[in-house]
């Protein structure tokens, strides 16, 4: 359901963790979930988590577990925080549980901030560079057009495309937006509804320069540290495999790291079914094979984990610096368009006035 599904809002991710954190408090005090629930909901002021956790309450006091009742909110909620859940009520740490799970929330929320702080000057950038184009285009080069005209004379190419753009900006430009305001619901709702649209849009964006990278690193900093933690926990690899994949975003990384869950299923070692995926150095494969053999699994798979998360933070440290030679290259362009767009004419114009 489209509309639904545009009525369903994820509860933002600060007020999330503020209160598993409270309800990881309370459960340690030793008071019920129910009234956990209750005294959240009453207190927050995000009127998602008001709502979802009200339901779970009424779920609680009709006889349902937590995990079963989240299962009705995966959207609001996210699968790391049910399978969290899960974990704390098979283990009867549901209080553990819900601390570790706030650490891994608040890791990657960090993230998530991170890379957004280091998007946002090149972003910003690049909205001032297009509102300096559309106002020069809009209000400087009708100036100009007025004179080219009584010139009656053949114009470079430069110009001709500044003022194709200066007619389609004044003339159509109400239109343009619309269309693809409309072009870009129309692709969201594709990518939303459709799967194998989304396969595709993925693996264009795992093609992408910068994107790739971030995605990647991203995907594997977030698979391998909820698996450590899970199997920490003394869950089996199967089945910490399964809701860490299920934590993936990528369709494309998904299919491949599901594969991992398939062959350890079928009796492969996790190294061999990591290693198959050609997604982790070899560097990453002997770690897990030496914590494999030395019972030290989980060890190894959060050192993997810290090293993921030392590549993106890498990355995402040096975005800016990656960007700075395509806004260069889109700056340096709309310039010389400019330029030769309208001095060009005058040039030619002076030159024909001396030849005279």
């Amino acid at each position: 359901n489209f509309f639904g599904n545009m009525r369903k809002r994820k509860i933002r991710p600060d007020a999330l963790i503020a209160s598993i954190r409270q309800l990881a408090v309370m459960t340690n005090a030793g008071i019920s979930i129910y009234d956990s629930l209750c005294e959240i909901a009453k207190s927050t002021t995000d009127q998602n988590l008001k709502l979802v956790f009200g339901k779970l309450s009424e779920d609680i006091n009709s006889g349902h577990s937590l995990s079963k009742s989240m299962e009705n909110f995966r959207f609001e909620l996210g699968n790391l925080t049910i399978a969290m859940v899960q974990l704390g009520e098979k283990t009867g740490n549901l209080d553990d549980s819900l601390y570790s799970l706030a650490d891994m929330l608040e890791e990657i929320r960090a993230n998530v901030v991170k890379f957004k702080k280091a998007m946002a000057y090149p972003r910003n950038v690049m909205v001032a560079m297009a509102v300096a184009f559309t106002v020069l285009i809009s209000y400087v080069v009708p100036n100009f057009k007025n004179m080219f005209e009584k010139l009656n004379a053949e114009l470079p190419l430069p110009t001709k495309i500044l003022l194709k753009l200066e007619h389609l900006f004044n003339n159509y430009g109400l239109y343009v937006l619309v269309l693809l305001f409309i072009s870009f619901s129309i692709f969201k709702y594709l990518i939303n509804n459709s799967k194998n649209i989304r396969y595709g849009w993925h693996e264009v964006l795992l093609k992408t320069y910068l994107i790739k990278n971030i995605i990647i690193f991203a995907t594997l900093s977030r698979f391998t540290l909820v698996f450590s933690e899970l199997i920490r926990a003394g869950i089996p690899i199967a089945e910490a495999l399964d809701t860490a994949i299920s934590m993936i975003d990528n369709l494309p990384l998904k299919a491949k790291l599901s594969s991992v869950r398939v062959a350890v299923e079928k009796g492969s070692s996790l190294h061999e079914g990591l290693k198959d995926t050609k997604l982790f150095e070899n560097m990453i494969i002997q770690m897990v094979s030496a914590g494999e053999d030395s019972g030290t699994l989980d060890t190894m798979v959060s050192k993997v984990a810290q090293y993921y998360k030392m590549r993106f933070d890498a990355i995402i440290d040096g975005l800016s610096e990656a960007i700075e030679p395509i806004m260069l290259l889109i700056l340096a362009s709309m310039v010389i368009l400019l330029a030769l767009g309208i001095f060009l004419p005058m040039w030619d114009m002076g030159n024909a006035v001396q030849g005279r």
